[in-house]
């Protein structure tokens, strides 16, 4: 069993990487315009799939990711890439606009599906990206035995728990900034997550030599 002052260490360590407070406002951007029940439905789904996908590297680590060839820098730079993608739709209102045509054209059951942000960008890359994943392993690395496994997976549950309660809230967050502050955020979210995604991609090449 891990100490206690491990499970804080391990909490505070996958609580920084994951950042829930720095995903909140994310959470509005992506899901600007929807219905709380739609959020809802998106906020269960993205972090379900984050904890599947965490707690199958957390069990079988980077051999999950050998097995096929990949290495954790090219997944980085992969990563990386499809963020940055995710960042124009943002800076552009693409995402948006892709939305209100859907809507239009096959009505809201059609416009859930058609873009749905729960798998990417929420639960990949943005929840379980390059850096949750290598923390999981090297935590679940740390530990001995059955236990130690269930103490890394119990405070892999508990931040999952507060970006949960940080996707919930969301709703207050735009109301408190109403459509064109949203809109602002959107904007300034979409360069932070460009710059991310460049951050991305550098460190997967400078694992490869190609930067320095």
């Amino acid at each position: 069993m891990m100490e206690t002052a491990a499970l804080i260490t391990a909490f505070t360590t996958l609580f920084v990487i994951i950042d829930p407070v720095g995903l909140a406002p994310l959470f509005v951007a992506l899901t600007q315009g929807m219905t709380p029940a739609q959020r809802r439905s998106i906020a269960v789904r993205s972090c379900a799939v984050a904890i599947g996908l965490l707690l199958l590297f957390a069990l079988f680590g980077e051999a999950v990711l050998g097995f096929v060839g990949i290495s954790m820098p090219a997944f980085r730079v992969a990563g990386g890439v499809l963020l940055f993608l995710t960042a124009l739709d943002m800076l552009f209102e693409r995402r948006q606009k892709r939305r209100e045509d859907t809507a239009e054209g096959d009505g809201d059951a059609h416009h859930t599906h058609a873009d749905d942000p729960s798998v990417f960008p929420l639960a990949i890359p943005l929840i379980a990206g390059p850096g949750s994943i290598a923390t999981m392993i090297l935590l679940v690395g740390q530990t001995d035995g059955i236990a130690g496994f269930a103490a890394v997976f119990g405070v892999l549950l508990a931040v999952m728990a507060i970006v949960f309660v940080f996707f919930m809230a969301s709703g207050i967050i735009e109301r408190a900034l109403g459509k064109t502050g949203t809109n602002v955020v959107t904007r300034i979210l979409g360069m932070l997550l460009a710059a991310l995604a460049v951050q991305f991609i550098l460190d997967g090449l400078r694992s490869f030599g190609f930067a320095s």
